[in-house]
């Protein structure tokens, strides 16, 4: 028999179907995680507040308190940042971006593959290791700072997921440098790329967050080239400046 490669991670499993629950924990226990089980939302939410997970991976529909109502009160009650890998039966765009905007870093549709839920697991755990260096990114009146992660634009501050934020610190380092789809996904995701559907989930929710409640938007797409943070205005503004002179 193999041996058994060290431990690789602290999982929470909320879900409420007792098979799905066993083979998950017995396919993640035999990889080297240590693995806490929560049949019910309202457990769920106590054991994720109260201790500290390296991934939370949590069904949609649970009795007590659904999976999305988790989340939400994880991110803005408890204030807990442990990336939420959301499990569900729902595969349509906008049962993803609800899934998203409450705060999930990524999400899989049942029925799955083990070996793709750990190299999942693998993957957020591998992002949230990752040093970031502390800086302090502005364009505009959005500012970032990445050692807090505290987000403000114009003062006030932003909520963001800890993907969204992610996001936007990539796209922040590189302003005004358009940043590619492909480039953006190899460095919050790995080698384990998501479905087509993640990264522009991503970016409406971090557009309505960071542009939809302000007159101009920061969050620019570049047709067939990819993404990019800019101040267009000030761009103008530098650009006429530099022509006068």
């Amino acid at each position: 028999m193999a041996e058994i490669e060290r431990q690789t991670g602290l999982v929470l499993l909320v879900e409420d179907n007792n098979d799905i629950a066993e083979m998950v924990g017995e396919f993640l226990e035999r990889r080297g995680y240590t693995v806490d089980f929560a049949g019910d939302g309202v457990s769920g939410l106590h054991l994720a507040v109260t201790n500290s997970y390296d991934v939370i991976v949590l069904d949609l529909m649970l009795p007590g308190m659904d999976g999305l109502d988790v989340c939400r009160k994880l991110r803005g009650e408890a204030k807990k940042a442990t990336p939420v890998l959301m499990l569900t039966a729902r595969d349509t765009l906008e049962d993803k971006l609800i899934g998203l905007d409450a705060g999930a870093d990524d999400y899989l549709v049942k029925p799955f593959e083990p070996r793709e839920l750990e190299a999942r697991i693998r993957a957020l755990i591998r992002r949230e290791r990752r040093q970031v260096s502390s800086e302090v990114y502005q364009v505009g009146g959005l500012v970032l700072d990445t050692a807090t992660l505290r987000t403000t634009r114009d003062g006030e501050e932003l909520q963001l997921s800890p993907i969204g934020l992610k996001l936007l610190a990539i796209l922040m380092r590189e302003s005004p440098r358009v940043v590619s789809r492909h480039d953006i996904e190899r460095e919050i995701w790995g080698d384990t790329l998501p479905d087509s559907d993640t990264l522009r989930s991503h970016l409406y929710n971090l557009r309505r967050v960071v542009d939809k409640p302000y007159a101009r938007p920061l969050v620019h797409t570049i047709h067939s080239a990819g993404y990019r943070v800019a101040d267009l205005d000030a761009e103008a503004q530098a650009s006429a400046s530099a022509a006068g002179h």
